[in-house]
């Protein structure tokens, strides 16, 4: 999976498969999650949101399976 880089304080890049809906989040700290079944329009507001991490708190953390 190809991840892109952004620019975040907390989140180094995301990768995001359209086909299964599996996002990746690759934090600072270096360590990948795996999030199943995440729709491509909450991948889209990720990557577009000017706050990533404030966008993964609301969002996806603990709404998607890891």
């Amino acid at each position: 999976m190809e991840m892109i880089r952004v620019s975040s304080s907390a989140i180094e890049a995301i990768g995001y498969d359209l086909a299964t809906g599996l996002l990746r989040i690759r934090f600072v700290e270096g360590q990948d999650y795996d999030f199943h079944g995440v729709p491509e329009s909450v991948n889209l507001g990720l990557i577009a949101a000017t706050s990533k991490g404030g966008y993964y708190h609301a969002h996806i953390r603990d709404r998607y399976s890891s």
